[in-house]
């Protein structure tokens, strides 16, 4: 049996053919599940022999993830049979390797010692003090192939699985047990946290969708209606009906919707529809039954306070997961069967709404209906993303090596380096050299502080800063400890 010789193939293949997103199941766990194998393999007592095929089925356990996530173990087993003859493995050999190779398959189903010790190397990760590190790749990985995978079904998931897992190997339970088991309590509180939070989460949007639904309903009886002014999207749809026939606007908004909310199930997801369901009944509700006070005549003032007003109410039931306008799951509907994109589509939606205005109620109108949509999707933008709306930063600099130190040690932030090469200049095409490219996520009200500190490292240094629109994970700003 050739083992070195067929590992040094085995980890070069698997180097180089593993799709990227493997974050998990990648060679370093293969060389990984390897050594764990031996060692443990040792302490148990096998034989030379017994180590070989043990090595030789740790090797290859993983294979199977070249061609396929599911059922892997089976394709492995079949690279088995096709390269273990190639390095003087024996049929007798072959099979035991795939029977032990088949033992890892969850759940687990060891037969003896060897694949005892298999199964206990392939998940050693769970009783160690790098358990955190490894789940978080297994999730980014099971994310990828498996897209509506929970935070909370994975918590729940990680709870139950370390509850009933056990080790089968007295050198595993005497290396690992202990540490499993804090492991496991770790999870359990994270999980019951999470829990509660998730609780408070929903009715904190009950709460925010109530407010910004009264902070609509004032927008559109004391500005909009009285004025016969517009919004966008499925609002001004709406106000445009009511304005051309007279029909009864909270009855008008709710119809017009209703198609959208039923698209909503199948384009976002059933929880969405839901929210913005109760979202536009609270606001037609609010509209019908509350006495709102007009508060102006003045075009300018309506046309600036009708959109402030209702990008407040708008804005708040997005946070709270909702919409009060379906424009953008139309939006999203036409984008999968067109070349164009979100905001072309909704554009040309509101044009069409803005020149059916124009000519039933004049161009000024239709202008000052204009300015409402405008500061509206404007005033939505800073509800939705806060004035600390986050802002990703590239640095290009010849001094890489103290800014990396001074962001994350004196600004506290998580750093990404990318590796590439500066210079080209015009007349000094040839003069270039390596450098690292930092990219670094701030708010907006560090951009500032993030530019002197960079400057007084580099005064040549190249900053460029994007809005971002979403941030997920990673170190964003200081949390106080608790």
């Amino acid at each position: 049996m050739q083992l070195e010789k067929l590992k040094a193939f085995i980890l070069e293949k698997l180097h180089k053919e593993l799709p990227h997103w493997l974050t998990y199941h990648s060679v370093h766990h293969t060389e990984e599940v390897v050594q764990h194998a031996y060692e443990l393999g040792k302490e148990e007592g096998l034989s030379p022999e017994e180590l070989l095929i043990l090595q030789t089925a740790a090797i290859l356990h993983d294979t199977g993830f070249l061609v396929a996530v599911q059922d892997h173990e089976k394709i492995s087993c079949g690279f088995a049979r096709e390269y273990l003859p190639l390095y003087e493995y024996n049929d007798a050999q072959i099979e035991q390797v795939c029977k032990i190779i088949m033992a890892t398959q969850l759940p687990q189903s060891p037969f003896d010692k060897l694949s005892k010790v298999l199964c206990d190397a392939d998940l050693y990760y769970l009783g160690t003090n790098n358990y955190q590190l490894y789940a978080a790749r297994l999730y980014r990985e099971m994310k990828h192939y498996s897209s509506g995978l929970s935070d909370e079904s994975w918590q729940q998931q990680q709870t139950t699985f370390l509850q009933q897992h056990e080790y089968y190997t007295k050198a595993a339970r005497n290396k690992l047990a202990a540490l499993k088991k804090e492991n496991f309590k770790h999870v359990k509180k994270s999980y019951k946290k999470h829990d509660k939070t998730h609780s408070d989460f929903r009715a904190w949007d009950i709460f925010l969708m109530i407010v910004g639904s009264l902070i609509a309903g004032f927008a559109l009886q004391g500005f909009l209606l009285p004025n016969k002014f517009l919004d966008g999207g499925v609002t001004g749809i709406s106000l445009l009906i009511h304005g051309v026939y007279q029909f009864d606007f909270p009855i008008v908004f709710t119809i017009v919707n209703i198609p959208l909310i039923i698209l909503a199930v199948y384009v976002v997801n059933k929880k969405f529809a839901v929210k913005t369901l109760i979202s536009i009944i609270l606001v037609s509700l609010f509209t019908h039954f509350i006495p709102y006070p007009v508060i102006t005549t003045d075009k300018l003032l309506t046309s600036i306070f009708g959109g402030f007003f209702a990008g407040i109410g708008m804005g708040l039931t997005i946070r709270a997961g909702s919409a009060m306008d379906g424009i953008e799951v139309l939006a999203v509907y036409t984008l999968k069967r067109s070349s164009f994109t979100i905001s072309e589509i909704i554009l040309a939606i509101n044009a069409i709404i803005f020149v059916i205005a124009a000519s039933h109620f004049g161009i000024e109108t239709a202008l000052y209906s204009m300015l409402t949509y405008f500061t509206a999707s404007k005033t939505v933008d800073y509800v939705v993303e806060g004035i600390e709306a986050y802002t990703g930063v590239t640095i290009i600099s010849g001094n890489s090596e103290r800014i990396k130190e001074k962001l994350v040690n004196e600004m506290g932030k998580g750093v990404t380096i990318y590796k590439g090469e500066r210079g080209f200049l015009p007349g000094k095409y040839e003069v270039h050299a390596d450098v690292d490219i930092i990219f670094t996520v701030i708010t907006r009200l560090e951009l500032r502080k993030l530019k002197n500190l960079v400057y007084s490292e580099d005064p040549k240094a190249f900053v460029f800063a994007n809005t971002i629109k979403e941030t997920s994970g990673g170190i964003i700003k200081q949390k106080s400890s608790h």
